[in-house]
């Protein structure tokens, strides 16, 4: 790739990264594996970078939800957590947040009841802004079908107990 390539790749990654980490983070429910999401994403665009055409973000979210969806396809990932580091970050002094963490955090669970299609398809509607159509192509399923999806994703996140008593349940 030339070095205008690179720079314009680089750009793309610097204003688009913290975007497509909270994107990745709503589809598989833990930072960590959407950090992983995305390194693999840009990775496997940046060779073919130079020969995109249209939308380059539209083209990244899809390699994104491809492998989310193949890595949730599979039963087994060979990975294994190891031991936690004791690095001293807890002992930093920091603002308390603790009511954003909460209402992040019933979310993700929220999210985490949803099946795999429909986490994405509220991901994508509801979190990138896609009109349905964009959204179905993108997944490659009809329009109709991403309807169908949202609507029963969303009723269930209606009952999710942890959402109701939060801003995002609206009773507050």
């Amino acid at each position: 790739m030339s070095r205008a390539g690179d720079a314009d790749f680089e750009r793309f990654v610097r204003a688009q990264s913290t975007p497509l980490l909270r994107f990745a983070e709503m589809l598989c429910g833990d930072r960590h594996t959407a950090e992983d999401l995305v390194q693999q994403a840009l990775m496997r665009s940046y060779p073919k970078w130079h020969r995109l055409d249209g939308d380059r973000l539209r083209y990244v979210r899809r390699v994104l939800v491809n492998r989310f969806l193949s890595q949730a396809r599979r039963r087994w990932s060979n990975e294994v957590p190891s031991d936690p580091v004791d690095n001293g970050w807890d002992d930093r002094a920091v603002a308390d947040f603790a009511a954003e963490v909460q209402t992040r955090e019933a979310v993700l669970a929220a999210l985490a009841g949803l099946t795999v299609r429909e986490r994405a398809v509220v991901a994508l509607r509801y979190s990138q802004d896609l009109s349905e159509a964009e959204t179905a192509d993108l997944l490659g399923m009809a329009p109709g079908t991403v309807k169908s999806t949202a609507s029963r994703a969303l009723a269930k996140l209606r009952l999710a107990p942890d959402l109701i008593e939060t801003p995002v349940g609206g009773t507050r």
